[in-house]
């Protein structure tokens, strides 16, 4: 696990970009494995940027994202697909054919195999990551198992209130109860891990995840088996951490 930190979000977000277009650059039909939130929303807007100032192509670029609400559809403005659309596809030179968002209707059981096997066939060259304040990666909350593949999550109502304050303006009542979600195993068969943490409510999570022994109560803990693992924290975020 290598373990970078940085002054704040701004500088969190230029390190990441630099660790994801190198792995675009050297492997121009990468599968890139994706996350929503708040966290790498100044990555896609530098990744959009160097898009339009240096040409840098996804013409042959998959990606393949954690996790999707379900119960909404993907025009709703709070869908995880309408969300990378608005922050990084619809400025990219991307083919939407090759954009993969789990489906957020239908047969959530069937929505799972399928994107299970989606995963199988197409095996990710990175993964990057946000992390939970109770140390949730993907929609993989406190309790899943470790050999998890692709399932369907009841959220837990840490979470829950976390989605609503950032983006439901703060209506817990709408924020969807369950989503499909990316499984640990999921994760972990990626070549290479990129999780980025930022603000003093990620403190402790990041604490646990890199100090303390993997246990699904911190699913990020997790990260410490992979082989090229890459943690990237502000200042606030690595605040607790007692050896780095």
């Amino acid at each position: 696990m290598k373990v970078i930190k940085v002054k704040d979000y701004e500088e969190a977000s230029q390190k990441a970009l630099n660790i994801m277009l190198d792995v675009i650059k050297n492997k121009p039909d990468a599968n890139l494995g994706l996350a929503t939130g708040s966290t790498p929303k100044r990555l896609y807007e530098s990744m959009r940027e160097d898009h339009r100032i240096n040409g840098t192509s996804y013409s042959d670029i998959k990606t393949f994202n954690l996790d999707e609400y379900f119960g909404l559809s993907p025009d709703h403005p709070q869908s995880y697909y309408y969300f990378m659309c608005q922050n990084l596809f619809d400025e990219l030179d991307i083919n939407l054919d090759n954009v993969h968002v789990p489906k957020g209707s239908g047969d959530i059981d069937e929505e799972c195999v399928n994107y299970n096997q989606l995963l199988n066939d197409n095996p990710l060259d990175i993964q990057l990551l946000g992390i939970g304040s109770n140390g949730h990666i993907g929609f993989n909350e406190p309790g899943t198992p470790f050999e998890s593949t692709t399932h369907k999550v009841d959220l837990k109502e840490s979470t829950i209130k976390d989605n609503a304050r950032l983006f439901f303006n703060g209506n817990e009542d709408e924020v969807p109860k369950q989503a499909v979600s990316m499984g640990i195993a999921n994760i972990m068969n990626a070549k290479k891990i990129l999780l980025i943490a930022c603000g003093q409510n990620k403190a402790k999570a990041i604490k646990y995840t890199i100090e303390g022994k993997p246990s699904i109560d911190v699913p990020a803990s997790v990260l410490q088996n992979h082989p090229d693992c890459t943690i990237i924290m502000d200042e606030a975020a690595a605040s607790l951490l007692e050896t780095h």
